[in-house]
This record gives structure tokens, sequence and C-alpha cells, in this order.
């Protein structure tokens, strides 16, 4: 399985880009967040004309998530949001079952400011994301689980431009990166990235402003978790996040296989 996450911060503005990738990258399966789509406009009909059936969840303009599968794929069970999150009308979590694997794309919630009720809210997210996970793999543990997106969470300080930068702001604080090991842990998963380059360092988010792109000033904050299934290369698009109206994050391809 050849798969993509990719943040397009609006489906609407990101669409040529989103037909691009498909065109030239091909992957079974793309997860996005931030489609920040109403449900009657999400662009299903012309995904459809470029391969790809879309399992979505469209909360207007604020997040919004979609699975989109290449046609043809099996296609399986959908859900549409997270048992225990705050607000589901914000539209943060999609599940769609893709040719016998667990798909899951998420956009967390970003958390604002440390000890703000928007931070509890982001830790609660984040504790109902390991909650669901550990549930899945408990019913089905047979069932490969792939859960990728925007998590606002910098796994350690390898995952930050300049760590002394975001002391005492959100995404790195010790509540976030302890949530994020539960994560993995309750769901038996491995970072693909860190599976594949222990020891690296690489971004996939960087602010519009200053020229925070070229100059390398960027965070890791986009994951693709898997569990029971093998990683077997992985990569940042680098090219995606330059060009023509580009988001603020860069797709990350991943390719799985069953062990």
């Amino acid at each position: 399985m050849r798969l993509v996450t990719w943040n397009v911060n609006s489906l609407k503005a990101r669409m040529p880009r989103v037909l691009q990738l498909l065109e030239e990258v091909g992957p079974d399966v793309v997860c996005l967040q931030e489609t920040k789509a109403e449900a009657a406009a999400f662009p299903a009909d012309e995904l459809a004309e470029a391969g790809y059936e879309a399992a979505h969840h469209s909360g207007g303009r604020w997040a919004g998530v979609a699975v989109l599968a290449r046609s043809g794929r099996a296609r399986g069970e959908e859900v549409h949001g997270l048992p225990g999150e705050a607000r589901p009308e914000e539209a943060r979590w999609v599940e769609a079952e893709v040719d016998g694997v667990r798909v899951i794309s998420t956009y967390v919630v970003n958390g604002r400011e440390v000890d703000s009720p928007w931070f509890a809210e982001k830790l609660a997210f984040l504790d109902a994301m390991a909650a669901r996970v550990r549930a899945l793999r408990e019913a089905r543990p047979d069932q490969p689980v792939v859960l990728a997106g925007d998590l606002n969470v910098c796994r350690d300080d390898r995952d930050v431009y300049d760590p002394a930068a975001f002391a005492g702001s959100t995404h790195v604080t010790a509540q976030e990166r302890e949530r994020l090991e539960a994560l993995l842990d309750a769901g038996g998963l491995v970072d693909a990235y860190r599976d594949v380059d222990p020891d690296g360092q690489l971004f996939t988010w960087w602010d519009y402003r200053a020229g925070h792109f070229h100059k390398g000033l960027g965070l890791r904050i986009d994951y693709v978790l898997a569990g029971g299934l093998e990683v077997r290369d992985y990569a940042m698009l680098r090219d995606f996040r330059k060009g023509s109206k580009p988001s603020d994050h860069a797709p990350v391809l991943v390719e799985l296989g069953r062990p």
C-alpha cells in the first residue's frame, strides 16, 4: 500500500495540487486533513474522475478529514468522529477500511496555549485517540491499522528546528509527548519515519512567514503510524510545499506491506 498523508489547509484552494499529486505519485490511499469543506461541497465527483473514492468527515470552515482510496480497492466500514472528543462538529477523525486495512485520517486539536482550555481539549483528544486505537486492535488483532495525519505534536527535540525557541509552547510539552507515546503503545504502532530513519531529522510543516521554508525552520507534526504492517519506505514530498499556492505542510508518502 502506497499511502500519502497531507494537511492541505483548504481542499478548495489546494485542489489543483491534490490532483497533481494523484496523477504524479499515484498513491493507493490518501489521508487529507483541514479540508475545510461543507459536506455538500466536498469534491467527491472531481476526485472520482481522478480515480479515487472518498470517505470524508466534513465540518465546514475549520477542520475536516478524508480518506481517499483508488477506485476498485475493496472498501469496508466507515466511521465518522472519535468517541470521547469534545467537539465532534469540528470533524477531526474519519476511519475507512481499504483492502482489509483500517485507515484513519486525523487532525489533532492545536491546543493554542499551554494550560488553556484548548490545551486541555488537545490532551483529551490524544487520550481518546489512544483509547480508540486500543479498542480497534483488541476487537480485531489480525487487522492492520494505519493512523495518519497532522498530530500537532513534535515527538522529540529532533522534530523541532530550535527547541529553545519553543520552550513553554504547545507541540513540545511533556504532556503531549507522553500521550503520543501512549498512543503508539496502545495500538502497537510504529512511527514510520523513525522506523526508516531512527536518527534523522526532517520537517513536514513550515510557517508561511519570513521564509521559514527556505531557511529550513520547520517542525515534524505529520505522521504515519502503522500497526501490523511493515514500513518499506518513507519520503517527504518537498516539491509540493513549493510552487503555486502550496499548503504550509508537505505531503508524506509511505510504502507499507504485510510482514
